[in-house]
């Protein structure tokens, strides 16, 4: 999907000419951008968070002339998707997610369990042994 197409899919679902759209699209990038670039992220819950990261300097490689080069340091912008987004586009991933969130809490429950049987076990062993004595 391109912005042409974005604009008449707003329109058709708004009731808004398609000058008016392009307008409400334009708005909403433009207050992205002006976000982003003053350094301040901007998250829409479900759909995802618009940042700003810098990238440190780094050394790179110019496979024409074969030689090391050095990159400069730099701010670019990123987007990380929202859950809501990441299950809309990949159900499965999201219920294995689900699923090892799942798993995940069990072994937290049978672990209260172990503790409580160490000391039966104690309780036992003492039995054992009275019993080997009382042999001799």
């Amino acid at each position: 999907m391109n912005r042409i197409e974005l604009v008449e899919k707003i329109a058709t679902a708004h009731n808004l000419s398609k000058a008016e759209a392009a307008r409400v699209l334009e708005t909403i990038t433009s207050t992205i951008v002006a976000a982003v670039k003053k350094d301040d992220a901007v998250q829409i819950v479900g759909f995802g968070t618009f940042k700003q990261v810098a990238r440190a300097a780094r050394s790179g490689f110019n496979p024409s002339a074969g030689t090391k080069i050095k990159i400069a340091a730099q701010k670019v912008p990123k987007f990380v998707p929202g859950a809501a987004f990441k299950a809309a586009v990949d159900p499965k991933a999201a219920k294995r997610k689900a699923d090892n969130k799942a798993v995940a809490a069990k072994p937290a429950a049978k672990a209260a369990k172990p503790a409580a049987k160490p000391v039966a076990k104690k309780a036992a062993a003492p039995a054992k042994k009275a019993v080997a004595a009382k042999k001799k």
